[in-house]
């Protein structure tokens, strides 16, 4: 054995696009990068290199660094060791980003998704806007600012009477 090994073929940035989109989000795994709204531009630079464009749920994100490193491995293993990631922070992520499909998943794992108010419709009050991932119940309270992860606070159903994470609306 040489040692040599070939070269990785290089991929096509739309299919880097799409690897870097199925990412699972770490605090969120349920949901990919995409369906959750951090996957922005995947380009050549000014330079030609390849780089890929994420914007944080928020400043500080604790997942940040390992977002970071999976978006990197997908490079990498697309012939682009060279390839960037770039934080974007303007303009600032917001949960109207998630797709209807996101939203779809993190109910179906029992996560209420964030509710966002018709421009033209009442303002939310914090009862019963959040319908219930379990039962579909809209007897819902809030229980704790405080969930699993910094984006999301914990209900309580009082149809089925079981807790459940909520996505906070930003």
């Amino acid at each position: 054995m040489s040692g040599w090994e070939p070269p990785t073929p290089r991929r096509s940035a739309r299919e880097v696009r799409e690897r870097v989109r199925a990412l699972p989000d770490p605090e969120l795994p349920v949901i990919g990068l995409g369906d959750l709204g951090v996957v922005g531009s995947v380009a050549p630079g000014a330079d030609g290199v390849l780089e890929v464009e994420i914007t944080p749920t928020y400043l500080g994100c604790p997942a940040l660094a390992e977002i970071t490193a999976a978006v990197r491995d997908v490079l990498t293993a697309c012939g682009h060791p060279d390839g960037r990631v770039r934080q974007v922070l303007s303009p600032p992520w917001t949960t109207d980003r998630i797709t209807p499909e996101g939203r779809r998943k993190l109910a179906a794992h029992g996560i209420a998704p964030p509710v966002t108010p018709a421009p033209d419709g009442p303002v939310p009050v914090g009862l019963g806007d959040v319908p219930c991932p379990h039962c579909g119940a809209r007897a819902t309270r809030p229980h704790s600012p405080f969930g699993p992860s910094r984006c999301q606070s914990v209900w309580w159903c009082t149809g089925c009477r079981e807790p459940f994470p909520h996505v906070t609306a930003l």
